[in-house]
């Protein structure tokens, strides 16, 4: 049984049924095994336990905010 694992920062009820629903059909179509036999799993973690270059990726998200506005 092929398995899927995302792991990153939160997401909404409707964002995890888009993200399990497209990565699995993707994956049917590329290694050809039937859909129903994935198992998708997401793993949340907050933004203070997720760090690149030494910040946090609140501490991230904060910076392209206001250097941009966005997010």
């Amino acid at each position: 049984m092929p398995y899927i694992k995302v792991t990153g920062g939160s997401l909404t009820a409707e964002q995890k049924e888009l993200l399990i629903k497209r990565l699995t059909q993707v994956a049917s179509e590329i290694m050809e095994v039937p859909p129903e036999f994935f198992m998708a799993v997401i793993e949340e973690l907050p933004d203070q336990n997720i760090g690149i270059g030494g910040r946090t990726i609140g501490q991230i998200k904060q910076e392209y905010q206001r250097n941009t506005g966005d997010l």
